[in-house]
């Protein structure tokens, strides 16, 4: 965790677009779906907003490094087949955030899902949220892409979370893509959710070829701690 309480160096633009884009997503949610009233697309959005600008409030003030990293434009020694992956990636999180409201709300596509379902569906977006934000407080070398810091002499990170899974980031990002299907009630978002853990799966088996590869000590931390997910299954 980084030691480093200073405010990051952002400009007033970087800070108006990062609010730009925190709040288009659900605008669009609510263009989408044709009805400002939906219940549902509102929990959403409370959860979404409230988490995403807490994160970037948090790395403001406690983590400057983790988050200039995360704005950094410079893929210097990113993995070929990183780049192509968050290309195809980015496509496939825009067709699932797209299609959850045009199903759920606008269209109809699939059936009403009973109201314990969306409670779960709303939990696990507060949980998916809540771990992607531990995993920021535990490990400041939590970048967007797969590559070693060296200039920031990036170590293995092995508290907290790490300590039981070796990829906590992404068993939020399970979370995440399940979660909003259910809470808004949307089986074609919730399949292609699934689309993307597995997804997201593969690209944690290769992520860990790079890390054993060029981080130090990486090899013994996989061995320590066995799971990358979820224990016991993955």
């Amino acid at each position: 965790m980084a030691a480093n309480p200073q405010p990051a160096s952002l400009s007033p633009l970087q800070l108006v677009i990062t609010a730009f884009f925190l709040l288009l997503y659900p605008a669009l949610l609510f263009i989408l779906a044709g009805d400002w009233r939906w219940i549902e697309g509102w929990i959403f959005t409370i959860i979404w907003l409230v988490s995403c600008f807490g994160a970037v409030t948090y790395l403001y003030f406690k983590d400057p490094a983790l988050l200039k990293e995360r704005y950094n434009p410079n893929r210097e020694g990113q993995e070929r087949w990183d780049k192509i992956f968050i290309a195809v990636f980015m496509i496939l999180f825009h067709l699932w955030f797209v299609i959850m409201p045009l199903d759920a709300r606008r269209f109809n596509w699939s059936p009403e899902f009973p109201f314990w379902v969306e409670v779960i569906g709303a939990v696990m977006v507060i949980i998916s949220m809540g771990l992607i934000i531990e995993t920021f407080r535990e490990n400041t070398f939590a970048a967007p892409v797969v590559k070693v810091q060296e200039e920031r002499q990036q170590k293995v990170i092995s508290t907290g979370l790490y300590g039981v899974i070796r990829h906590p980031m992404y068993l939020g990002a399970l979370f995440l893509f399940i979660g909003p299907p259910l809470l808004l009630g949307s089986l074609w978002g919730l399949t292609l959710g699934l689309v993307i853990i597995v997804f997201i799966a593969m690209r944690s088996i290769r992520e860990e070829k790079v890390l054993a590869r060029d981080l130090v000590g990486y090899s013994d931390y996989m061995k320590r701690v066995r799971w990358r997910l979820i224990p016991f299954v993955f």
